[in-house]
Formats: structure tokens, sequence, C-alpha cells
């Protein structure tokens, strides 16, 4: 019998991988189920969700009018389509303008100590007004917008349902925008199931993936990529090329003026990331393949990295099951209807 190419392949990546899976656990333990998500996210005591916070907040979310040319809302860079980000490598702002950084998914940002890529929000109420306030992004004139819902008849009925005797203001729609983005969960996954004891939701290249992620001596991805939420929190330089390029954007080091900030942004949640190409605060990884090539290799750019991010050395079969994990982050597709705005 004549094998082709292509087949022995195939035999050589199933003789080697329970070779290398050997040393690790195949089966969920108990140590694995810190990765659980707690059921709700944290929501300051005066703004506990509510169906009418929700709801308003949803509606504000999909409504252009929020900006100045009456063309963007928070949608146009936080798309359900998209994974809840905008498929671009950079966000477009105020008339087209092309913007510096990518917009981050919302997904699980309830969960975050810190919004935005240099952090300089610490809360979903705290980060709302800022993308309508930038003239770079929305360009609103608040004061124009505040005038306009109050006197839009459902949109006033909205606002006093869902915050009884209070103004409408910039605390009340950050309050309502904040209330829906807590709405925007991934936790039902694949790896989520397994984790729950389900032996079938991933299969053994993909728990190889796991192991190989969370090995300090392989991937070591979990540095960075911690439990629950699949960050720590933190920043950190990468070493992207851009960085090695004159005037590179500093990130945190904007924010809080130490030298471990240079060039350092903000850990993203992995969960869903297979939707949410391109990769990183530039885009500059199209896909997860060159975003894990990008840390085997330990960075493109050596200066001011941060000391997490050094060569994997990883085969390509391991690379290639890491990305496979990954794509385990992903909780199934529910149906979003889009709010009916109000056509005044």
């Amino acid at each position: 019998m004549i094998i082709s190419s292509f087949q022995v392949a195939i035999l050589s990546l199933f003789l080697v991988l329970p070779a290398v899976a050997a040393d690790y656990a195949m089966q969920p333990t108990k140590d694995d189920l810190k990765w659980l998500l707690p059921k709700k996210p944290p929501a300051p005591a005066e703004n506990q969700p509510t169906p009418a916070r929700v709801e308003l907040g949803k509606a504000l979310f999909f409504d252009p009018r929020l900006s100045s040319a009456g063309n963007l809302s928070c949608a146009s860079c936080h798309s359900p389509m998209f994974g809840w980000s905008d498929g671009l490598a950079t966000a477009k702002g105020s008339m087209g303008k092309t913007l510096g950084r990518a917009s981050p998914t919302i997904t699980n940002t309830a969960y975050n100590t810190f919004q935005l890529w240099d952090g300089r929000k610490k809360s979903l109420e705290d980060q709302a007004m800022g993308p309508m306030e930038s003239m770079d992004e929305m360009a609103m004139d608040l004061g124009v917008l505040f005038k306009w819902l109050d006197a839009e008849p459902t949109y006033k009925n909205m606002f006093t349902k869902a915050y009884p005797g209070e103004a409408i203001d910039s605390k009340t729609v950050a309050k309502s925008l904040a209330s829906f983005q807590r709405t925007v969960i991934s936790n039902t996954s694949p790896f989520d199931r397994w984790v729950q004891g389900d032996g079938k939701a991933m299969t053994k290249r993909e728990v190889l993936g796991f192991r190989l992620f969370s090995d300090p001596n392989k991937g070591n991805c979990v540095a960075c990529h911690q439990a629950p939420n699949f960050t720590d929190g933190g920043f950190h330089n990468i070493g992207l090329a851009a960085y090695g390029k004159p005037d590179p954007d500093m990130g945190r080091f904007a924010i809080k003026p130490v030298a471990s900030m240079k060039g350092a942004f903000k850990t993203p949640t992995l969960r869903d990331i297979a939707l949410t190409a391109p990769y990183f605060h530039d885009g500059s990884a199209r896909t997860l393949a060159e975003a894990v090539n990008h840390y085997n290799q330990g960075g493109a750019t050596k200066a001011d990295l941060s000391a997490n991010i050094k060569p994997l050395n990883l085969s390509a079969d391991e690379a290639d099951a890491i990305v496979a994990f990954m794509r385990t982050l992903t909780s199934p597709s529910k149906a979003f209807v889009l709010p009916k705005l109000p056509a005044s």
C-alpha cells in the first residue's frame, strides 16, 4: 500500500501527541475549577442591574444619535457581529478618522478592574462617557445630548423607569450603558463545560493545548492570562514591532509614568477570542496563529520588554494545540435582538 506524504504527516501527528500528552492530566482537576467565572459580574451598589436599566442602556448603546454627526454609536466599534469589537486593525472615529488603537471587545469587561487599553478608567460607569466626549471618536456635545434625551418622550420615560428621581445627565447615561455591558458575558464555552465535568466538550488535542498554555515551562500564557477571565488585569510590554519605530505609543506609561509601564498595555481577556481578530492593541496579528508565534519568538522588539516575554521554543504542533485550545473559549452564539430606537 502506498501512503501519501499527507497521510504520513497525519499519522505522525497522532503518534507524537499522545507521547507529549502523557505528561498532562487529560481530565479536569480540582485546580481547574478556578477558571469558572462567577455567575454574575460585580456591580456597584448604586447601580445594580435591573431590566429597565439594561433596556435603556441597550438602546443608548446602539443609537447613533449619541454622536455629533449622528452616524456613530457605541456599537459601531463594539458590534455583536464581530465579537463585540469591529473586525478592524484599529478603530474608526469621527469623520472616518483612523485611530491608533484597536477596539477592545466588551465581552466580560464587567469583570475587569481596569478599563481601556491603558487602564485610565477603573469601572464601566467611569469609562462610558469617554467615547462621546472624545473629539476623535463620537465628538458629542453633551449639553445638546442631554437636552434631546430629556425632550424625547420615549427616552424620558425609560430614564424615569430606570433611575426614578434622577436627572438625565452623564451619571445616569453612564450607569445605563454600564448596566447593558454587564449583560455581555461569555461563560458557556466548550472549555467551561469541560471544567464542569463534560469530558466530551474538548478533544484531547484541545486539552493538551490548555495544559501547554498553563505549563510555566512551555507556553506559560497564564503568567498574564490568569483565571478566571484569562487576564491578570495588569499591563505589559509584549514587544510588538511598532514599539521599535520612532514615537511609539507608550500605553500605560502615559497614565502611570514608571519605567515598567513603558509601552505596556492591558492584558485582554481571551474569552471569545476566536471572534475578535485581528489581535493586540495595534491589530498587528491577523490570526491566533500569528499571535502565538509572536510570543513563541519572544516578541519582535526587546526595548522595555516585559520580563514575562521570553522565547518559548514551542514546536509547531505545540503552538497549533494552544491555538486549538483558545478556540474552545468561545461560547455558543445566541440570537441577539437589536433594540427598537425612539423615532423622533
